[in-house]
């Protein structure tokens, strides 16, 4: 079964989250081989300065959580988004993020866009090597030593 038609899941969704293995690249969220903190301070960076209409609600790095709201100019809708951050199986930063709508109303793809704005500035901030941004949905190699 193929991916659904953009104009019908716009219709139905309220909340859009992060994959490995998402069809769609703004929702596979990101594997660096860049430390925990520097990856924790550039997130909270980022929400804080980089987009507008969001705010940091709570922030715990014990966690590895960041709790934000974007609302948007125009109508004032409210998404709640959750950041992630964390060490993967390979001891890499893991960082995923979900984020819900809190109306009825359905999001058209908003959901989907916050994410992809977020994830977008965060490897902007970031300036990660090629290298330093490993595919979710393989297993990075290891070098081995001579």
């Amino acid at each position: 079964m193929g991916e659904v038609n953009p104009l019908v899941r716009g219709l139905t969704e309220k909340s859009s989250e992060t994959s490995p293995g998402a069809e769609d690249p703004r929702l596979r969220g990101r594997t660096y081989t860049i430390p925990f903190d520097h990856v924790w301070e550039t997130s909270l960076r980022v929400i804080r300065g980089r987009l507008r209409g969001w705010t940091v609600v709570i922030d715990n790095d014990r966690a590895g959580r960041i709790d934000a709201l974007a609302t948007s100019a125009l109508r004032r809708l409210e998404t709640e988004v959750v950041v992630r951050i964390g060490l993967d199986e390979n001891g890499q930063t893991r960082v995923d993020v979900e984020a819900t709508t809190r109306t009825d109303v359905r999001d058209y793809g908003r959901c989907r866009r916050l994410i992809g704005r977020f994830t977008k500035h965060l490897d902007k901030e970031l300036n990660p090597r090629p290298d330093q941004i490993l595919d979710p949905t393989t297993m990075p190699r290891l070098e081995q030593s001579t």
